[in-house]
């Protein structure tokens, strides 16, 4: 906002920011609509309309119609829950709250059918239409919250969470999965951080890695950041903070069903080349990769950017930011990753936003990201491949390498910023050094006088 302009009494820039945020979530919602209309049949459909979403199709996949406890099933009517626990947590969750807006169906009868037959008992396919519409107004709470968090990250640049809220990647990947939640607590994370409060940014950093395993990498970035201002003590607090609420939220299903709690770890490590990934290519164009070369080679190129950002942080002639380091650590992670399912771009959405506050940079990275998210769902519906020959879909090929293309375009434009910090947007406006670190007596006291002057 400008020097003399005169601010609204209510529209402040968070209250806009989550308007934004609303109507970004709202048209997530509509992309989905054919869908929703079509009650999720139709394998061609799902994906000719880009509306597929893994939410509905778990309700009766894990047993939710029957009130199944995740990680606790052990005669094996129902596949393993494949997510960690936050997300287990919060899938069944919405399954009770569905089925208490539908009048607590008795679900003794249906345990008695086989499982292939569940869906076609009375009342729940309802439920499970109804059920991704519970989960969808559920998430969008996270995506808000997300937005929130991300307007106070960053002290006098609020505008900056513009650019989560109203990124044209929320709407169409925001309810392909469970996502939000990961990100939400990022978001907190990154914000407790720039309020002074490590202990509370270990602990979000905790549940997010419950939630999905790439808010460990925050760790990283701590770290470098917090060697280089000596606050080793912070970071150690993070970091004991962070496993602490990990352990607790994994402990339960590792008490009661500690082989079901571990078949996310087995099947991300049995896993092979999968979607968007690098290695799929490899594997389509006749290269020998399997699991076991795809995870040594993998954790070799990972910490390889590792090292490669910890020289980067220690050597830049500024400290680095945190949101920079992080996403490059976490681009480092996603371009050589088994798979790269549509919804793993919000893994970088609020990284990103932090990280290179401008709207035509982030707008030519989601490009690359929309083209991906197009050409996977044709990719699965099969109307790229070249049917007549037979041959592969090289379509979906050059979307690999341009969503790859893009992310490391942007990761590019990070490291620049980083080198030459009179080229960081952030640090251009010369508000402060680092809006996320705490600020100094003095530094507020400076800030305080040229407020009243």
């Amino acid at each position: 906002m400008g020097r003399r302009a005169r601010p609204h009494p209510w529209w402040t820039p968070v209250r806009v920011v989550l308007a934004l945020a609303c109507l970004t979530m709202l048209l997530g919602m509509a992309q989905k609509t054919p869908c929703v209309r079509s009650q999720w049949t139709g394998e061609e459909y799902r994906y000719a309309a880009l509306c597929y979403s893994d939410v509905p199709y778990l309700y009766t996949g894990r047993g939710f119609a029957e009130r199944t406890v995740p990680y606790s099933e052990t005669d094996e009517r129902y596949r393993p829950m494949e997510y960690p626990v936050v997300i287990g947590y919060f899938a069944y969750g919405a399954a009770l709250l569905t089925q208490a807006l539908s009048g607590w169906p008795d679900v003794a009868s249906r345990a008695s059918l086989p499982e292939e037959d569940v869906f076609r008992a009375p009342g729940v396919a309802d439920e499970s239409h109804l059920y991704f519409e519970v989960t969808a107004v559920l998430l969008a709470g996270f995506g808000l919250l997300a937005a929130w968090f991300l307007a106070g990250t960053h002290r006098g640049r609020p505008w900056d969470a513009a650019l989560f809220a109203a990124a044209p990647t929320l709407v169409l990947a925001a309810l392909v999965n469970w996502d939000l939640i990961a990100v939400a607590a990022v978001a907190g994370a990154l914000w407790a951080w720039s309020r002074d409060r490590p202990l509370l940014a270990g602990l979000l950093i905790g549940l997010g890695t419950a939630t999905k395993l790439y808010p460990l990498f925050l760790l990283g970035a701590l770290l470098v950041v917090c060697l280089r201002r000596r606050r080793i003590g912070a970071f150690l607090t993070a970091t004991a903070a962070a496993v602490v609420s990990w352990t607790l939220l994994n402990l339960p299903p590792i008490l009661y069903g500690f082989d079901q709690w571990a078949r996310f770890w087995e099947f991300n490590d049995e896993r092979g080349a999968d979607l968007g990934s690098i290695w799929l290519i490899a594997s389509q164009a006749g290269l020998d990769v399997t699991p076991e070369g795809i995870n040594l080679a993998s954790w070799i190129w990972f910490g390889a950017v590792c090292v490669a950002v910890l020289a980067l942080g220690l050597l830049a002639p500024h400290t680095p930011r945190i949101p920079q380091l992080a996403f490059l650590v976490v681009v480092g992670f996603l371009v050589v990753n088994k798979v790269y399912s549509p919804q793993y771009v919000l893994w970088l959405l609020p990284l990103a936003v932090l990280a290179r506050p401008r709207w035509r940079d982030l707008l030519v990275w989601q490009a690359g990201e929309a083209v991906y998210f197009v050409a996977v769902w044709f990719y699965l519906g099969s109307f790229t491949a070249p049917a007549a020959s037979g041959g592969h879909d090289t379509a979906y090929w050059a979307a690999i390498v341009i969503r790859v293309g893009a992310q490391l375009w942007l990761a590019g434009m990070v490291v620049r910023d980083v080198l030459r910090p009179e080229r960081d947007p952030v640090r251009a406006d010369g508000t402060t050094d680092d809006p996320m670190e705490p600020e100094s007596g003095q530094e507020m006291a400076v800030r305080s006088n040229d407020a009243v002057v």
